[in-house]
């Protein structure tokens, strides 16, 4: 239940994404309808507001501190233009409109229109939308700056702004059409045009706050194994959360231009919107209860006392919302919809699979008991098997060395993690470590990306790697080493530098020059073929006396098997359910998960891999 009410929250989020551009962008447009006929004025509101929308969406590959840059003036000049015109119609209109602050005035009003001042409420929404956004815009912009702008410059000019469009109001009651755009009516005649590009302009920025919340939120939910892998790009070396998603800008550009084609009435489109909005600080509330009592070690009384106090005014909107159904609140429900089946689907499934991973898990015991040859013949090369397990061994490996009569005398369990910071040094670039006994030749490697991180060419990368190893190897603690407790040790990791900043390590060197003239240096070298001439490969280590007999061999054997070739192991796992299971299993997994993974991005690393050095070993988890 705590899974689909948060998948709910953020599934409205989404659908926020869809509508607030649209509803912006048409609403500033809409400001047309002063200047023109009421014949013409339909034909062009709706192209002018997809073109502006087809221009918002092309921008966001720029990334939010470019584009940020650019809106920035826009929004200060928004935000100072409605201030003065709010200032204005205050003291030409109606000087006394400030006592609307009080809140007995809302009670009042409620009072004396009853079941009509209810309904209300749901248009009421529009002014707070954006502000929920401000959650998710935490991940491109610190609290202490959203707290400023918010309390010293954007509330105080909403408030004059809607208290000078009362005070006009106040005045001009009687004129019923001025409720439809009683914005663009309270403006002096003389500054509508100018008023008019600068609302526009502000409504592309306004839509930005939103898009840049969706990409945020989708992101997380995608490292929580809740939405189907997407290519995240990060835009900014300084600022994680800076980022643009492709597919989920077109997504959300063409669905913003169906909503504008089809609706073509702010009415509508804000009834949506205000529903998505609602929801959205509806949830929160309730998962801010429970904040406060797991996460703040509050007593449970306050929290009751915070979601009444709060929840009860959120419920009143969120009814006043509910009964616009027909009005157009039921586009936030019919995508929110679409996008939790399709998000706890997916989330469904990747857990089956990890709990298929864990407990699939090969045991140390299970090595141990194959022998050093692990029961097969055992060829010259290296095999690097890509898992996302960072410890065990993958049941993919089991399948294989079961299946196949023959493996690599050389096994390199490869994980490559993303860390949630711009860069990693090259120094802490790999976490590398045994599996199993020293005779076994089996090792395991994490190398660790940052966000902004450029992954190497495979050449380089394969150098990095060998080196990585032959590294640990050399250095590795004896106690270690001597195959005694290798159970024990296995698990145990070392943080080894790449080629470039381990300086004072191995390096390797495919050349014919005599680098064993080097000081304090010495060789390890596979000598010339005479029978076919062939690149000598070296390893250029620091001459100590620790390096005894054994472990010369171990480099050596290394050394051998990168010059024989590397193949890159995949898995590529088939999830199906168990016979037997309930059709509502059969259907998600079977058909909703397999969907979804045939049809979304797979690992990153993937993409690097050569093709003619690539094994992929099919398997299928039964779950």
């Amino acid at each position: 239940m705590l899974l689909i009410l948060a998948l709910i929250g953020t599934c409205m989020v989404i659908g926020d994404g869809v509508l607030t551009p649209a509803l912006s962008v048409f609403s500033a447009v809409s400001g047309l309808e002063l200047s023109m006929s009421k014949e013409h004025h339909q034909y062009v509101e709706v192209p002018v507001a997809c073109a502006i929308l087809v221009f918002l969406f092309s921008l966001q590959h720029y990334g939010t501190h470019r584009v940020g840059f650019l809106f920035a003036p826009i929004v200060i000049t928004w935000l100072l233009c409605i201030s003065a015109i709010g200032v204005y119609n205050i003291f030409h209109w109606n000087p006394h409109v400030f006592k609307a602050l009080s809140p007995y005035y809302m009670y009042k009003f409620l009072k004396k229109t009853q079941k009509g001042g209810w309904m209300s409420l749901g248009g009421i929404l529009l002014c707070i939308t954006g502000s929920e956004a401000m959650y998710a815009d935490l991940g491109h912009f610190s609290q202490l700056s959203i707290k400023i702008a918010f309390t010293c410059l954007v509330y105080p000019s909403l408030i004059l702004a809607y208290m000078g469009q009362a005070a006009y109001l106040s005045k001009h009651h009687n004129i019923e059409s001025d409720y439809r755009i009683g914005f663009y009516v309270s403006v002096p005649e003389k500054l509508r045009w100018p008023v008019l590009a600068i609302a526009i302009l502000a409504a592309v920025v306004g839509s930005q706050a939103i898009i840049t919340g969706t990409f945020s939120i989708i992101k997380q939910c995608s490292a929580l194994g809740c939405f189907p892998r997407v290519k995240i790009i990060h835009t900014s070396s300084k600022i994680h959360g800076q980022i643009y998603i492709p597919e989920i800008n077109w997504t959300l550009m063409l669905l913003c231009l169906a909503i504008t084609i089809g609706f073509r009435d702010t009415k509508h489109m804000g009834n949506a919107s205000g529903l998505a909005v609602i929801t959205v600080m509806l949830v929160t509330t309730c998962l801010m209860s429970l904040v406060i009592v797991l996460c703040w070690h509050q007593s449970i009384f306050f929290a009751i006392c915070f979601i009444i106090f709060f929840g009860s005014v959120e419920a009143l909107y969120f009814s006043a919302s509910l009964i616009k159904f027909l009005e157009g609140a039921w586009v936030p429900i019919a995508l929110s919809f679409i996008f939790l089946v399709a998000m706890y689907v997916w989330h469904y499934g990747t857990l089956k699979k990890y709990e298929f991973d864990v407990q699939n898990k090969v045991s140390i015991n299970w090595i141990l008991s194959l022998g050093p040859n692990l029961g097969i013949v055992r060829v010259r090369g290296i095999g690097l098997i890509h898992t996302e397990l960072v410890s065990g061994i993958p049941a993919i490996f089991s399948h294989f060395v079961t299946n196949l009569p023959a493996f690599h005398q050389v096994v390199v369990f490869l994980c490559i993690k993303s860390v949630p910071v711009p860069h990693v040094r090259p120094d802490e670039r790999f976490l590398v470590g045994r599996v199993g006994p020293k005779e076994y030749r089996l090792y395991r490697c994490i190398a660790r990306y940052g966000y902004r991180d450029i992954h190497k060419d495979d050449l380089e990368f394969e150098k990095d790697l060998v080196c990585s190893i032959a590294e640990f190897i050399r250095s590795e603690k004896p106690q270690c080493s001597l195959g005694i407790e290798d159970v024990e040790c296995d698990g145990k990791m070392t943080v080894v530098g790449t080629t470039s900043s381990n300086l004072d390590g191995i390096r390797m060197c495919e050349d014919d020059g005599d680098f064993s003239q080097m000081a304090g240096t010495s060789e390890l070298k596979e000598l010339k073929n005479p029978e076919k001439l062939r690149k000598r490969v070296k390893f250029v280590v620091p001459e100590s006396p620790r390096i005894d007999t054994d472990t010369r061999e171990e480099l050596q054997e290394l050394m051998d098997a990168r010059e024989a070739g590397m193949a890159f192991i995949l898995g590529h796992c088939y999830v199906r359910a168990k016979s037997g299971s309930s059709l509502m299993k059969r259907l998600v997994i079977n058909l909703g998960y397999d969907f979804l993974r045939r049809n979304s991005r797979g690992p990153t690393y993937a993409l690097g891999i050569p093709c003619a050095s690539t094994l992929e070993v099919g398997m299928i988890y039964l779950v």
